[in-house]
């Protein structure tokens, strides 16, 4: 029996995983794909919203604010990558102009600080590449961006150091409620919770709806096409570069990433299908020319890689958070934009309602902080023959375009949680991320895989679930 089952090991579930693992309590995560971040959390912008553009006083204003302020130090205590660049929302019609001052006014009603409007060639000045039909823009200089499957890789890791179990590669396949709390099967086990928290993204409407009998609330996904650019783009701008919002959400953006990227997208469809996360020529090519409107030099041929990703969109219009009609039973459902930026309060908040409720003591031995993996790629070339020194694997170079070791590899298989995959070990160490997608290094990381994990190269996958890479041996 569990104190405390999550269901969903995104940002969301791996978070508030790691909140409550402060306390004296025996906690799971179960997730159907064999590793964290599988979903919404390794396909988004990347954004830490500053908080300007939700409704006052809704969930997503409270928590978007109260979260973004508390990235500086969870990146620095959880160790991934985050940084505060500042955002502009552009505006292309001097008929628009108003609707800069109504999101500047709600922002400052939302407790946004560091918000100011300025006209096209200050815009200019600060990003030369915007485009001259600029008129003006909103500035936000606490926006930031982060590396969302990394961030959320952190977390899994921390709350797994203190005590936290994971159950990966587990789907749900019902909920009943008992008299000691609720019997869910899994497709391997039954497990018994005395608090089951569901944060199953696009299919929390499904999870609820096996305890409650009804779909008390809806989650439709809502499907984003992205390109991703070269390195060598990566001056384009160092802010991210909205454009005005619409009634589908935040629009398609131009911005930077963590590792020096460009990023264009999302497009906003929503899809029946809850797992369709297949690129179209349609929505890439609508990505790239909206883009293309705030950038005008973005060139199609420094693409180096499309996805989509699905966001959990409530039809309710605002985050679902909080204990439901049925007791011990939490939601917290329909976490799309800005969830990434709220989930740290989000799980703050839900993490201390459940601790009281189940009277529980907080630990002496948490451990807060969590180190990441060496980044090769980073370090001054003293730093490097330090780490060499100290593990010869480090002086071997694997993925050549992002100069991703052995060493790096190794440690993303060997940590808690470790990578199982060639996905696995791309969101870890980035080995397969650059120009040439693991046109190159895709054997080697293969071998590596067989050799840490024990296993035949035949038993390597790309992302699991029948992802083989190879099906047998020549002889």
């Amino acid at each position: 029996m569990y104190d405390v089952l999550i269901v969903g090991a995104g940002v969301v579930g791996c978070s508030l995983a790691r909140e409550l693992s402060r306390w004296n309590l025996s906690i799971a995560v179960v997730e159907k794909e064999n590793d964290v971040a599988m979903g919404t959390s390794k396909a988004n912008s990347g954004i830490v919203h500053a908080g300007f553009d939700a409704h006052t006083g809704t969930n997503k204003a409270i928590y978007n604010v109260l979260g973004a302020r508390m990235f500086p130090h969870l990146a620095e205590e959880l160790d991934f990558p985050y940084r505060k660049n500042g955002a502009f929302v552009l505006c292309f019609d001097e008929n628009d102009r108003p609707k800069l001052s109504e999101l500047l006014e709600q922002g400052k009603r939302n407790g946004v600080t560091g918000l100011s409007i300025l006209d096209g060639d200050a815009i200019r000045k600060m990003e030369p590449n915007v485009s001259d039909k600029v008129v003006a823009g909103l500035y936000a200089e606490t926006s930031g961006i982060v590396s969302p499957y990394e961030m959320t890789i952190a977390y899994a890791e921390n709350a797994c150091v203190n005590g936290v179990e994971f159950l990966l590669g587990r789907e749900v396949l019902g909920i009943g409620a008992t008299n000691m709390g609720f019997e869910v099967k899994l497709s391997d086990q039954t497990v018994w919770a005395k608090i089951v928290v569901n944060c199953a993204g696009v299919f929390a409407d499904k999870i609820y709806s096996m305890v409650s009998g009804e779909n008390n609330f809806e989650i439709v996904a809502r499907k984003g096409e992205y390109c991703l650019l070269d390195k060598k783009c990566g001056g384009l701008t160092d802010k991210t570069l909205f454009q005005l919002p619409t009634a589908m959400g935040k629009g398609v953006l131009v911005a930077p990433t963590t590792h020096g990227n460009i990023i264009v997208g999302p497009t906003a469809q929503d899809v029946e299908d809850k797992e369709d996360v297949d690129t179209t020529f349609d929505g890439l090519n609508l990505a790239f020319n909206t883009a293309s409107k705030s950038v005008p030099t973005l060139a199609r041929r420094n693409i180096i890689t499309q996805f989509a990703g699905l966001r959990a969109h409530s039809t309710e219009g605002d985050f679902v958070i909080g204990e439901s009609e049925i007791a011990n039973f939490y939601n917290i459902a329909g976490i799309e934009s800005p969830g990434l930026s709220s989930a740290p309060a989000i799980a703050v908040d839900v993490a201390e309602e459940i601790a009281n409720k189940l009277q529980a003591d907080k630990k002496d031995n948490f451990v807060a902080k969590r180190k990441g993996i060496p980044c090769f790629a980073k370090m001054s070339d003293s730093e490097r023959e330090h780490l060499i020194a100290s593990d010869p694997l480090y002086g071997k170079i694997v993925c050549r375009c992002e100069n991703v070791t052995e060493g790096e590899i190794v440690d993303s298989i060997r940590r808690p949680l470790g990578a199982r995959d060639l996905d696995g070990v791309k969101r870890r160490t980035r080995a397969g991320m650059g120009r040439c997608q693991m046109g190159f290094c895709t054997p080697r990381v293969m071998e590596i895989l067989s050799r840490e994990l024990g296993v035949d190269m035949t038993e390597i996958t790309k992302f699991g679930k029948g992802s083989h890479v190879v099906v047998g041996r020549t002889e």
